[in-house]
């Protein structure tokens, strides 16, 4: 299957990272760069009632499968959609009953396997990277992590296997690392956790801790955005943890998670530590939607103002973009900003 290629944007040989995104043009802040749907996803059964199986959309009124009664829809389109991956576990949550309970990453990989199975051609969310190449790094799985692994592959077959063929152990071993290291939590505008999808042209982007896109949602389709001007030729870094970790703990759970070293500008000079600490002490006190805006906020408190209005800015500029401008976070951060 031959890559289609992505306007605007190339893969290349990161040095020292291995393959990784540039820009072929020049991106402002807010700009789209590129969007793409999820190759596979599934709805946490939290949200089950509340937001549609297909489509991710929230609304009232949902109408409910006539058979397994758990899944939820907008209309018979989305419900005739849905079924080549409902169809999976509707039988089987009959069956079990409240027995049924795999895992959000069993659900994920079986729904992969079933589109693998019926695939006759590269999927618009692979016009770079197909499925089957993106890392797994299984030579690297810890005794605890092969554990876990070896546990969602018997929970694999305990509920699925009477409507799945599936491949050899080393197979899905491989597939379950590479959903562990590329799998993304889909969240909606208040950053709520939807679910769990897999985005590989997406997960071509290497990790920064000065980023310089932002992954956002639109239902089931990923928009990669730029947060600082981007110049032709540079790479897109995006951010795969919490920045608000100082740098010991990010340095951590990017080696426990993602089997590398960050040595990026702030892992490096560590320059913003002593303010990531007090923001993470103040963390009770601070709302979801306040972490896009975040950095400003601290420039203004700590005394650099013009540098604060700056990024409260470019924040402004991403947020109008993605929510529209008259979206309540972008009619407080104005006011904010003018009270400034």
């Amino acid at each position: 299957m031959k890559a289609v290629g992505i306007v605007g944007i190339e893969q290349f040989a990161s040095p020292g990272k291995g393959r990784g995104l540039r820009v072929s043009r020049a991106y402002g802040v807010g700009e789209l760069l590129f969007s793409c749907p999820a190759y596979s996803y599934v709805l946490s059964v939290n949200e089950r009632g509340l937001i549609c199986e297909q489509c991710f959309t929230r609304k009232k009124g949902l109408a409910k499968c006539g058979k397994c009664k758990k899944a939820f829809y907008c209309n018979v389109n989305c419900q005739k959609k849905n079924w080549p991956m409902h169809k999976l576990e509707c039988h089987a949550m009959c069956t079990f009953g409240e027995n049924w309970c795999p895992s959000e990453t069993v659900r994920l990989v079986a729904r992969i396997i079933a589109r693998l199975r019926d695939q006759k051609e590269r999927s618009p969310s692979e016009k770079l990277l197909l499925l089957k190449d993106m890392e797994a790094h299984t030579e690297e799985l810890d005794n605890e992590k092969r554990e876990m692994t070896e546990a969602h592959i018997a929970g694999l077959h305990h509920f699925y296997s009477k409507h799945l063929d599936f491949p050899d152990h080393q197979g899905l071993l491989t597939l379950f690392s590479q959903v562990h290291c590329n799998g993304f939590t889909v969240e909606d505008e208040e950053l709520s956790n939807l679910g769990l999808a897999i985005f590989p042209d997406i997960a071509l982007m290497n990790h920064s801790c000065c980023p310089n896109v932002i992954i956002t949602y639109r239902g089931v389709n990923a928009e990669v955005r730029a947060v600082q001007e981007i110049s032709p030729g540079q790479e897109i870094y995006t951010s795969y943890i919490d920045l608000l970790y100082p740098t010991e703990d990010r340095i951590e759970r990017l080696r426990d998670a993602y089997y590398f070293n960050c040595d990026c500008k702030e892992c490096t000079t560590k320059s913003m530590d002593m303010v990531k600490m007090k923001v993470r002490k103040l963390s009770d006190e601070i709302s979801q939607k306040d972490t896009r805006d975040m950095m400003g906020r601290l420039y203004i408190a700590l005394d650099r103002k013009s540098t604060g209005i700056s990024a409260l800015q470019k924040a402004l500029a991403i947020m109008e973009v993605v929510h529209g401008k008259d979206h309540t976070y972008v009619m407080e951060l104005k006011q904010e900003i003018l009270g400034e």
